[in-house]
């Protein structure tokens, strides 16, 4: 029998209250599913894919719960635990949306935020507390924050925590929680790890799965421009021609590497587009306001790193486009979720190199179906040199392989840096004829180098040759023949002998 309202959920008359002021009629399946469950205090392990309504499904059952008890002083009651700023702040906005009844503390610590102004929530107490492995540890590890309160204990985007190392400190975190608490966990996918960690923190968790892990909404129109030239230029050649095509009302465009989100924006910028960026080296301030001009519509296209795949809900994104394709599979699904959400429709388009071939074989697999192509596809050529084509980090020019004194390029490729040497003696022949100094040193060229060093060495030596006596002439004969190649410190000890046979 499926749930049909909230009502039929479990929640407090106070939150159902809040969901209908906030619009919401029906629960998405994830909701349906998970809430029943949290409500009661049993462990969840929730198994969905991005824009299914997740947040709601932890925040409206912990609100209920929270309903009764009091916060002390940096005791938190409840703590969630989320792999980035922007994900913690959604989080964040989703209690005051859903407890606007209630009366509960909520507390934000996440990095690019005065940590003063944290410690003073901390101090009067919370209730809920919405936290970065990083920071949380932070504050734990000077004192400020006491973690044996905790009634609920909820992960969110744990295989997002994963990709960016986050584990150690989640595995930290757990083993300073009491153990018997309540541990709501969220994932899209369910790597051996995750699975791992699930089995070492959870106690009998009800498992919902509302789709199967890693599948993107059917809502989402996907295609793929096949780029035989991967030169970044031309991609972004390519990018600019896809968005003109296109009803584009705004998008999110995905690259692997900041720096390239960096180059994009000052090209969509260049050719007067309406762009921003985010990515990780960006402070909070400057994130957020990003985030809330694109929000507003003040920017139409953003250029992001992975860091804007997971967690944003952004609702009403009409395109997503891959100025790069992911290098992990499950990536793509995350990406691409950031359109389509809420039952919307939308479109992802994805640019594809010879050096990407490869990783779009996994995300073809994963999507279970024949992919769309815009344009001339690769061919079954293409297919197979993919894993030959490793030309370098990203494919950039096959720097890479010349590095490593591979390819068939390598003889030219090593000439090349050796032909501005012959250009000195056309371009300045003065230098080259100020070489030949040594030459005018005595006729013995023993060595250029001993040479040169010869008349700082004479000059030294010159006083304290003459006080010596004239006792047998072949001797100073062999001591100036070598005097250039014996260093003066061996031949010190040779007067005081002489003084003394005199």
């Amino acid at each position: 029998m499926e749930t049909k309202t909230f009502a039929e959920l479990g929640l407090s008359q106070k939150v159902q209250d809040a969901i209908a002021a906030a619009g919401y009629t029906d629960p998405t399946p994830i909701q349906a599913a998970a809430i029943p469950v949290a409500v009661t205090g049993r462990d969840v392990l929730g198994i969905a894919q991005t824009g299914t309504g997740k947040t709601a499904s932890f925040t409206l059952p912990m609100i209920t719960r929270l309903e009764t008890g009091r916060a002390r002083a940096r005791m938190p009651r409840s703590l969630i635990l989320a792999p980035t700023r922007e994900l913690a702040a959604q989080v964040a906005q989703s209690f005051e949306k859903y407890g606007v009844n209630h009366k509960l503390n909520v507390a934000l610590l996440i990095g690019g935020v005065s940590m003063d102004d944290q410690v003073r929530k901390l101090d009067r107490g919370v209730d809920v507390l919405i936290a970065t492995p990083g920071r949380l540890l932070d504050h734990f590890q000077r004192g400020r924050l006491m973690l044996m309160g905790v009634e609920i204990l909820v992960i969110d985007e744990a295989d997002r925590m994963l990709d960016m190392g986050f584990i150690p400190d989640i595995e930290k975190i757990c083993s300073l929680l009491p153990p018997r608490r309540q541990t709501l966990f969220f994932s899209a996918t369910m790597p051996p790890e995750i699975t791992r960690l699930v089995d070492k923190f959870l106690r009998d968790p009800e498992r919902v799965e509302v789709a199967r892990p890693a599948t993107t909404a059917k809502t989402i129109t996907q295609s793929f421009r096949f780029v035989p030239d991967g030169e970044d230029w031309v991609k972004r050649e390519v990018l600019r021609e896809m968005i003109r095509e296109k009803n584009v009302k705004n998008a999110i465009i995905f690259c692997n590497r900041k720096r390239d989100v960096a180059i994009l924006l000052k090209s969509l910028q260049k050719h007067g587009f309406n762009a921003g960026a985010l990515h990780g080296d960006m402070d909070q301030k400057s994130r957020m306001e990003t985030l809330d001009r694109f929000r507003n519509g003040e920017v139409t296209l953003l250029a992001a790193s992975d860091v804007a795949a997971r967690g944003l809900d952004i609702p009403d994104v009409s395109h997503v486009f891959n100025f790069d394709l992911p290098w992990q599979s499950d990536d793509y699904v995350h990406r691409i979720g950031r359109t389509g959400r809420a039952g919307r429709e939308g479109a992802a388009q994805s640019i594809v190199t010879p050096e990407e071939l490869k990783s779009f074989k996994e995300i073809e697999k994963l999507l279970g179906e024949k992919p769309l192509w815009i344009g001339e596809p690769p061919t079954e050529q293409d297919f197979a040199e993919a894993g030959k084509r490793r030309r370098g980090r990203g494919g950039r020019s096959g720097r890479g392989a010349e590095a490593k004194g591979k390819g068939p390029r390598e003889a030219g490729r090593d000439r090349e840096p050796r032909r501005p040497e012959p250009r000195r003696d056309g371009a300045k022949p003065q230098p080259q004829a100020k070489t030949p100094k040594p030459a005018a040193a005595p006729s013995k060229p023993l060595d250029p180098r001993r040479e040169e060093r010869r008349p700082a060495a004479a000059a030294q030596q010159a006083p304290r040759a003459r006080p010596r006596p004239v006792e047998s002439e072949p001797k100073p004969a062999a001591v100036s023949a070598f005097a250039g190649n014996i260093p003066a410190f061996l031949r010190r000890p040779a007067r005081p002998v002489k003084a003394a046979g005199e």
